[in-house]
């Protein structure tokens, strides 16, 4: 079942285009990286498929959603169905972690609070976070952190999780750890898009490739002259690359009411 389709697309950031022309179709269950230096449009890429980024020309659509003529009021009908993990957790400072998952679900129309509380510790189980509930972002690890970011894409069973650069300011081993945690929630049936440049990752979690370079995707194999070259671009990429994502709290708001 194709979920994803985009199809002579361009990709701008205001008047600048960052993609060209791209071509895209991804099915229900894929694992799918998109990998590229900073600045390549890997990003922009992904915030077209949540809507934070329109697109004006082309053909795309994504969950049945006709991403060219969605309107601003109909966003939140989409965002509902996604799940979207940031590289620096965008978790609400001022909550623990069981009432930052609290607030997505009642924002999200869930009403019933022994269904909220049980569907909460259905998901910190899942994340291997099922004693943190109590806790604040502060007092979390950046990879527990993490883990309650993706708890909170999950909530609501998604079909799709658009993961932008999740292992970004982590050490390898915990990196592989979000990694596999988010194969597994592949395996359960979520398509999931993760942005990374770490090559690593993507040689050790084998998956299908997509490259941004020269204003243009492409989709690459594990063992041609296009992935080595990728590898050799990418070595010395930064961990951290200070995008914006702004998804605190007002933001939430507006993505679920």
């Amino acid at each position: 079942m194709e979920l994803i389709k985009y199809s002579s697309v361009n990709v701008n950031q205001e008047s600048l285009e960052v993609l060209s022309n791209v071509a895209l179709n991804i099915e229900k269950g894929e694992f799918v990286y998109i990998i590229g230096k900073v600045g390549s449009g890997k990003s922009s890429l992904l915030k077209t498929m949540y809507g934070e980024l329109p697109l004006k020309e082309g053909e795309a659509s994504i969950l049945g959603f006709d991403l060219i003529k969605l309107k601003q009021k109909h966003l939140p009908q989409l965002r509902r169905k996604l799940g979207v993990i940031f590289q620096d957790f965008q978790l609400l400072s001022d909550r623990t972690v069981e009432n930052n998952l609290r607030f997505v679900l009642k924002a999200t129309g869930w009403k019933n609070n022994v269904e909220i509380t049980q569907r909460i510790q259905d998901v910190l189980d899942l994340v291997g976070m099922s004693t943190k509930g109590y806790k604040y972002p502060h007092e979390l690890s950046g990879g527990e952190q993490q883990r309650i970011a993706i708890a909170r894409a999950i909530l609501n069973n998604p079909k799709i999780i658009l993961a932008d650069e999740p292992t970004g300011n982590l050490d390898m081993e915990t990196s592989q750890n979000i990694t596999e945690l988010l194969r597994k929630i592949c395996m359960q049936g979520s398509t999931v898009i993760m942005v990374t440049h770490n090559m690593q990752i993507v040689e050790q979690y084998p998956g299908r490739v997509f490259r941004c370079k020269d204003h243009l995707l492409e989709e690459i194999t594990q063992k041609n002259k296009e992935m080595v070259d990728a590898e050799q671009e990418l070595a010395n990429e930064p961990d951290t690359q200070g995008q914006d994502h702004s998804y605190k709290e007002d933001n939430i708001r507006f993505n679920y009411d």
